[in-house]
């Protein structure tokens, strides 16, 4: 047997692992659970970071504002240091009918908390506050909404969320948004990017009560106060960079349950036009993922270059030097590499063919991770509009960014 056979049947004997031993990751029929009314509607927050957020705020506030939701609901808008108006644009958009309280809408609270203090990234600062201004204002809070300002939701969203975690007896309920796939760079790497998550963070593996795998997904993440209470949320958190997991993990270890699927009907407004957009948000935290570790950022370009970029090149080389066994191996691995997307892409209401550029869309991700470190490296740690944070033992570091 060939060198290049004995890559390509190791490549098939990976992918046959991933299929049937890494949970199922590439089904996505994991939606929200049962619903079912409770008795007494609980009192809610909605918790809203915000960040230079004013040209979305128009589809996303207002899906908020007006939710249908049958209990005591506030929304409070927490504005980290925007310079576009943000603040602004939300109280104006609250005062609309019929949005605004008297004509049924969610009241809204707008708060500036200043820049973030040394160790707290800007988004957890400004939850901080926001979850603290919450407390303030609803005593008996029992539920918080944290949804990101490029989230819209459809009208019924925060009862459905509030049914399903009250009957499951869930903690934590976190729901994937669907992200925007409208430009041809978002409809080649959107999907694969939540296929991604899904293979690191199999949502059949995190929403078992007696798994070790915890993860969320930050966009919409309903938590129950008292559990963020008990996991010191957001404290614990306050310097983590990829939040969602981090809160996942600090529920679970203080004894909550914790479930994640993807959604139907929440939506992130959020768009990526160009490559360059998506290469910036995937930098910024792809070397975090790999907690700054060389060693993991080597295991990580071997195993995703055997995984997705071998299957291809071992069809094509094999064919070409007349290696019928890594031919067959790469094709075989291949057509399993692309059969697990088609359900990611049926998702989107992608095309099947897009399945084939999954090697090539892999090897972008990959070329952006390695980019995440050359950044660390060069210190300029995560960068988020304008913020830099600087990895260092227990803490973030900020500064201000170029």
């Amino acid at each position: 047997m060939t060198i290049l056979t004995s890559i390509a049947v190791l490549s098939l004997a990976a992918w046959g692992w991933l299929l049937l031993g890494r949970g199922f990751f590439w089904r996505t029929d994991v939606r929200l659970p049962e619903r079912r009314e409770p008795a007494r509607w609980p009192p809610v927050a909605v918790v809203v970071p915000a960040r230079n957020e004013a040209a979305v705020l128009r589809d996303s506030l207002t899906s908020l504002l007006a939710q249908d939701y049958p209990g005591h609901a506030e929304i409070v808008l927490v504005d980290d240091g925007s310079t576009d108006g943000t603040g602004d644009v939300a109280r104006a958009l609250a005062a609309r009918p019929p949005l605004s309280v008297r004509r049924g809408g969610l009241p809204l609270t707008v708060v500036s908390p200043g820049e973030p203090e040394l160790g707290w990234t800007g988004k957890m600062w400004a939850v901080r506050h926001g979850v603290a201004t919450a407390r303030s204002l609803m005593p008996d809070l029992e539920y918080l909404l944290l949804t990101d300002a490029d989230i819209t939701h459809h009208r019924d969203s925060l009862r459905d969320l509030v049914s399903a975690a009250s009957h499951s007896g869930l903690d934590l309920l976190s729901l994937m948004a669907r992200l925007r796939t409208v430009t041809p760079w978002e409809r080649l790497t959107v999907p694969a990017f939540v296929l991604f998550f899904a293979q690191l963070y199999p949502f059949r593996r995190v929403n078992r009560p007696d798994s070790r795998t915890a993860a969320a997904a930050g966009g919409c993440m309903l938590l129950r106060d008292e559990a963020a209470q008990r996991a010191g949320y957001p404290e614990s958190v306050h310097d983590a960079v990829i939040d969602d997991v981090a809160v996942a993990r600090a529920v679970r270890d203080g004894g909550g349950r914790i479930w994640l699927g993807l959604a139907d009907r929440v939506r992130s407004v959020r768009a990526y036009p160009r490559l360059r957009d998506i290469r910036e948000m995937v930098a910024r935290c792809a070397y975090t993922q790999l907690r700054h570790s060389p060693v993991l950022l080597m295991l990580a370009v071997l195993g995703l270059l055997l995984v997705y970029a071998v299957p291809p090149a071992a069809l094509l080389a094999g064919l070409a030097a007349g290696a019928p066994g890594a031919a067959v191996a790469g094709g075989l691995a291949w057509a399993v590499m692309a059969g697990t997307y088609l359900p990611m892409l049926r998702y989107y209401g992608l095309p099947p063919k897009m399945s084939l550029l999954l090697p090539f869309t892999a090897v972008l991700y990959l070329a952006m991770t390695v980019e995440s470190a050359v950044r660390h490296a060069r210190g300029r740690g995560a960068a988020w509009k304008g913020r830099v944070y600087t990895a260092r033992p227990g803490t973030a570091e900020e500064g201000a960014g170029p």
